[in-house]
């Protein structure tokens, strides 16, 4: 991530501006029904404009670590959508969550940062915040059957744990008990570009 230059010191990330495109094109089909959304670590604020621009019958709201809230409101006020909302303080580990009722939840390259003690409570919060029948959407990399699903896949698991044993790609079996767990049934389990995956779960209608 980088500040400056034509982006008017908002923060930049390449790799958002890479798959917004495809993560967009997932998410018309799998958020037709959708009013409001949850977005979990919202980062840059990146993917919150795009996806509000393009789904303006859907309130976005964004969220993440106040440290990251200066950068994301630089993106929202750039672009005065009023679907998307100023970002709420996160962090998935602090109990209780903000008080939020959502129809999806969305999250992008989350898993892999944090430790899986975050992950575990991440699911936990989800099943918490989202109505039954709603979306939980996961992008990122994942493994499956403890097996990665391409050499550069593989690589970047290597590099995330030389610079913190806490961190990796995870497996969706175990992201898949996380959500048996708490509420939520896979739905869906779409390829991406760059080896990356959409992960769908819904929440059981007799969640909660």
């Amino acid at each position: 991530m980088k500040t400056g230059g034509r982006f008017s010191a908002k923060p930049w990330s390449e790799a958002c501006e890479r798959n917004k495109g495809p993560i967009l094109h997932a998410l018309r089909a799998v958020m037709r029904d959708v009013a409001y959304v949850l977005e979990i670590g919202s980062g840059t604020g990146q993917h919150a404009v795009c996806f509000g621009a393009a789904l303006p019958g859907v309130t976005w709201q964004t969220s993440d670590l106040p440290v990251n809230h200066a950068g994301i409101l630089r993106w929202i006020e750039g672009a005065h959508l009023p679907n998307v909302l100023a970002p709420i303080a996160l962090d998935v580990m602090q109990e209780p969550w903000p008080s939020v009722r959502a129809d999806a939840v969305f999250s992008a390259n989350t898993a892999h940062i944090m430790s899986w003690t975050e992950v575990e409570a991440m699911f936990r919060g989800i099943g918490r915040v989202l109505e039954p029948r709603g979306r939980f959407c996961l992008y990122g990399p994942f493994r499956f059957g403890g097996r990665h699903t391409s050499e550069s896949n593989e690589r970047f698991d290597a590099a995330l744990k030389r610079e913190s044993p806490h961190m990796g790609v995870r497996d969706f079996d175990a992201l898949d008990a996380l959500g048996h767990a708490n509420g939520l049934v896979v739905e869906d389990n779409l390829s991406m570009p760059a080896n990356n995956r959409l992960l769908v779960w819904t929440r059981a209608p007799q969640a909660g």
